[in-house]
């Protein structure tokens, strides 16, 4: 592991010094034509930790790293850097580098000349420069493939190159643009597991954005979740599943059951909704739907008051079927109070 680097669990440690910081976000606000895009926010990132910016598309994520990368100036705010101040400095004085959705390989350049580029611009040496990139190649498991172009390689082998390329400089912070948005789900999750077994083995901070849920808690040491400018909630992904603080939050973040009473707004995940023959199932409704997904049994129930809540079984089947009268619950410990979503 990179000299520095912190292990996994130090990541969920309260009260982490100053010194294990490597990336700080300091009221970052950015509008464009009027419209302000970035409110204020701020984040501090440990050294060697996967982080990951989740949120829905115009919410500020791809901004944000942007403005990280160099390729954005923020209106205001801070960005620093193992504690110095970069916001001023122009992207090659950064020592960060980012991987986007589109790949960006030089299409006339061979795969070795690609992940060379970046040493050849510093003036490394032709020997050394090609060392290192082979030694990349290794890294991400295309040893063998130095010659081949760019249009010879599958989505799966060009986003690799890609990410070769962006370490072969040894940057601190690696920013990474929905790097695997372009590919198939099943190319998706084993790359997931390869980008996660990259990380971990270098010991290099990982910026991470995505819109996919599952991709976020698959991946990450801890989540910040981005809403309309502003950071709703930073924290693992099992405090973003199991304590989501605003209702936003535990509406994007696997779809929980949102329930308005008279002491507060309330987010029950579906598996833990109770149909029938439960002491905690008081509330009465009528079935509206009844359907299979992926393996799930999903019942959605519309309550006397009008509010609609969906519970979900895994294996099992329901004689419940629409238009039918029913009643649901659930224990006490299995609801979160959560703040009312935002205004825009």
């Amino acid at each position: 592991m990179k000299e520095g680097a912190i292990s996994k669990p130090g990541f969920r440690e309260r009260g982490v010094s100053m010194s294990e910081m490597i990336l700080e976000l300091q009221d970052l606000r950015k509008s464009f034509e009027g419209t302000e895009v970035l409110k204020g926010i701020s984040l501090s990132v440990r050294r060697g930790e996967f982080i990951t910016l989740l949120g829905s598309s115009g919410c500020g994520k791809t901004t944000t790293i942007r403005i990280i990368a160099g390729l954005e100036d923020p209106d205001s705010g801070r960005v620093l850097l193992d504690g110095t101040d970069i916001t001023d400095f122009s992207p090659n004085r950064r020592n960060v580098n980012t991987v986007f959705q589109n790949y960006a390989l030089f299409p006339n350049m061979n795969v070795l000349d690609n992940i060379a580029y970046a040493l050849r611009l510093r003036k490394v040496s032709k020997n050394e420069r090609y060392k290192k990139a082979e030694e990349m190649l290794s890294l991400v498991q295309l040893e063998g493939y130095g010659k081949r172009m760019p249009s010879e390689l599958s989505g799966g082998q060009r986003q690799r190159i890609a990410i070769a390329r962006a370490l072969v400089a040894e940057p601190e912070v690696l920013l990474l643009d929905e790097p695997l948005g372009a590919l198939d789900l099943k190319l998706r999750r084993q790359m997931q597991l390869e980008l996660k077994r990259l990380q971990s083995s270098l010991g290099i901070t990982f910026i991470y954005i995505t819109h996919d849920q599952e991709e976020a808690i698959n991946m990450s040491d801890r989540i910040a979740v981005m809403h309309r400018g502003v950071f709703e909630q930073t924290g693992t992904p099992d405090e973003i599943y199991y304590r989501p603080v605003t209702s936003y939050v535990a509406n994007f973040v696997g779809n929980a059951n949102i329930y308005r009473n008279s002491s507060g707004t309330w987010a029950v995940r579906s598996e833990n909704i109770l149909i029938d023959g439960e002491d905690e199932c008081v509330l009465g409704g009528t079935v509206k739907e009844k359907s299979f997904a992926g393996g799930q049994l999903r019942i959605l129930v519309v309550l006397d008051d009008g509010q609609e809540i969906t519970a979900s079984r895994s294996g099992i089947n329901s004689a419940l079927e629409p238009g039918q009268r029913t009643k649901i619950g659930w224990r006490a410990s299995d609801a979160v109070s959560v703040q009312e979503d935002r205004e825009s």
